[in-house]
């Protein structure tokens, strides 16, 4: 292995630790105490090795909201893969979206709450992000209805998903009712 590929390598291992670490300190703390001092002592490099990777928390927000978006994708494509039939997979995905957001407050904030730089429904969205929204497309399309876009129907339910997971996380839905919340999601919006 060359010098250049050893440090390539060497770069790529501390930025993994950089995100790693906000993200365990966000979802630990929350946001407000990710920062580019607690960082840095944490990871055990000065702050301008860290900002030699990250040019400040946005960038920060941005890798974790990247990473949360291929896992999220994977969530969702796991559980539709195990389930049979229209209703059996739309439901399957709600409840994967659903509990990924429960799961990892601060990476489903950092993807859709907070400014992570990231461009979202344009051209040069970033494909982790692409591919998270294919996730859904993937098995709503099938039952978007006759005369519907299937991407604006994915939109929509998706709207519908983030607003029982942000509200549900804030307290403003009681959190027992999220199973018939997503049954009636399925049922009313999905007509299945």
């Amino acid at each position: 292995m060359s010098v250049q590929e050893r440090k390539q390598r060497e770069r790529a291992s501390r930025e993994r630790l950089i995100v790693a670490t906000a993200r365990e300190l966000a979802e630990q703390q929350g946001w407000d105490a990710v920062t580019t001092r607690r960082l840095a002592e944490r990871i055990e490099y000065s702050q301008p090795v860290l900002y030699s990777h990250f040019r400040g928390k946005r960038e920060i927000i941005g890798a974790v909201a990247l990473q949360g978006a291929t896992e999220m994708a994977v969530a969702m494509r796991a559980a539709t893969a195990a389930a049979d039939g229209p209703r059996a997979r739309v439901t399957a995905l709600a409840c994967a979206y659903l509990a990924f957001a429960e799961r990892h407050p601060a990476v489903y904030d950092a993807l859709f709450q907070l400014d992570g730089g990231l461009a979202y429904a344009r051209e040069d969205t970033p494909e982790p992000l692409k591919d998270a929204f294919a996730a859904l497309l993937e098995c709503l399309s099938e039952v978007a209805g006759d005369g519907v876009r299937p991407e604006l129907f994915t939109e929509t339910f998706w709207a519908s998903l983030h607003g029982l997971a942000t509200l549900t996380r804030a307290g403003r839905l009681p959190p027992e009712d999220t199973a018939r919340r997503t049954e009636l999601l399925v049922d009313r919006l999905a007509m299945l």
